[in-house]
């Protein structure tokens, strides 16, 4: 069981646009929308997200040709080893680590409420504890999957996907009949005087809270290494996923805040509210038996939606603790393969349980904002990364290439940057915590190979 063992080619273009959407549509749709529409953007909740979405797509463009360039699992931190050398990789690196494992127990958390409320439904209530284990055992599932296979993981993401994508279509078209438009002015509520509670600034700061809606589409890349046509089937992947998720979520956007005033949408299942207000307006009509079934279909849509999440989420963190591996940056085991399911099942073991950990003590709060900035960060450094290498390494082939270079790229990183601002200076300080530990870490791993080597030496 050692890391001579390949990972298996399994991914197609289809495979690779369902991840995405897997990982994108999740807590970001089913329980953030409500909190940024009234908190703070209000019917513009639409244009964060378009913003947000933007964003994206331009660190997504980037992604591409750097994804064609080097098709080897770790994304971010691959592409930033190849560009700025070991010390930033190792940077970037640990910032992936901060923002998969804590976007997996975020979305664990979220998994756990919407389990609680299923069962409650049905007459059955979990103990109310400190320790969140439903989330902690949802965690140690899709580890067990993922050790399992990639192929495997893709088959029931697939599934999940559909079933997810089915239940917003049916929740847009049956709320659309009853939206009150109304309730779209003004469509920008005027700031309240504080930097962030409405108006314009109001649409920045849900842009960037909302970005985390957006999470996950880079997991496409990390899968670079399981692709069977990764310079083909990468770019396809990456914005397909895009431009479903990010139609689906104005649109989805427009319909919740539609149908029930903003400012009471600040629940952990704003959708849920939405499709109630819809009932209550369908009373005598002819849809009313469908409206009114669509309460549990919402809530299950969720489940499953946060379900997919996971899988796709944690396959990003697993391939990329593995790349780092490889390049001595942690400690062998975790580059090891599993001989027969051909996984790294020993770096996804062990993230499992950090992330349980995690999503178990942790206020969802605090992990989903920790999740947006260390996301943009590495968004700030690829896209720098892409500069970079179109000066140093011009020969490199390219099967995709970014049009409108310096421009462009520049134009990715700025956007990240402004929406990493909009972000509350808490977060920006436990950012740089978290990257101090890694610096120290990275000090401790590199005195202790320099010890190594010269005991060879020796």
């Amino acid at each position: 069981m050692t890391s001579e063992v390949s990972l298996r080619r399994a991914l197609g273009p289809g495979a690779l646009i369902l991840l995405g959407v897997g990982a994108v549509i999740g807590t970001g749709i089913f329980t953030l929308t409500g909190q940024v529409a009234a908190r703070h953007a209000g019917p513009a909740i639409a244009l964060s997200m378009v913003i947000a979405g933007v964003a994206a797509a331009l660190a997504g463009l980037c992604y591409a040709e750097l994804a064609t360039m080097f098709p080897v699992a770790g994304s971010a931190y691959s592409y930033a080893r190849a560009a700025f050398g070991p010390l930033v990789a190792w940077v970037i690196g640990w910032d992936l680590v901060l923002e998969y494992a804590l976007s997996v127990a975020t979305v664990a958390v979220g998994w756990s409420g919407n389990l609680r409320s299923l069962l409650m439904d049905a007459g059955i209530a979990l103990p109310a504890s400190a320790f969140d284990w439903p989330a902690a055992v949802a965690v140690a599932a899709v580890a067990a999957l993922l050790v399992r296979g990639v192929r495997e993981s893709a088959a029931v993401n697939a599934a999940i996907v559909l079933i997810k994508v089915a239940v917003i279509l049916i929740v847009i078209g049956c709320g659309a009949l009853f939206v009150r438009t109304e309730l779209w002015h003004p469509f920008v509520p005027a700031n309240t005087g504080a930097f962030g509670d409405f108006g314009w600034s109001g649409v920045l700061r849900g842009a960037s809270v909302i970005f985390f809606a957006y999470i996950g589409f880079d997991s496409v890349s990390t899968a670079a290494q399981e692709c069977t046509h990764p310079e083909r089937d990468l770019p396809r992947g990456l914005f397909g996923s895009l431009l479903i998720c990010t139609v689906l979520y104005v649109l989805a956007s427009l319909v919740m805040v539609g149908l029930r005033p903003y400012a009471e949408l600040d629940d952990p299942a704003p959708m849920a509210l939405a499709v109630d207000a819809a009932r209550a307006r369908a009373q005598g009509s002819a849809l009313a038996p469908v409206v009114g079934s669509l309460s549990l279909l919402v809530k299950l849509g969720t489940f499953l939606g946060l379900s997919s999440t996971m899988v796709v989420t944690m396959l990003g963190q697993t391939r990329v603790c593995w790349a780092m591996a490889k390049d001595g940056l942690l400690p062998a085991w975790t580059a090891a393969v599993h001989p027969r399911f051909r996984t790294p099942w020993l770096a996804t073991i062990a993230t499992g349980v950090g992330c349980a950990l995690a999503a178990a003590l942790t206020p969802i709060t605090v992990l989903g904002q920790l999740v947006s900035i260390g996301t943009l960060f590495a968004f700030v450094v690829v896209s720098l990364g892409l500069l970079v290498l179109r000066r140093t390494r011009p020969d490199l082939p390219r099967p995709f290439r970014v049009p409108f270079v310096p421009w462009l790229p520049l134009a990715a990183a700025l956007v990240s940057l402004l929406l990493m601002i909009g972000l509350p200076l808490a977060t920006w300080l436990r950012l740089f915590a978290w990257l101090l530990l890694g610096m120290v870490l990275y000090a401790a791993r590199a005195r202790q190979r320099r010890r190594a080597g010269a005991g060879s030496a020796a």
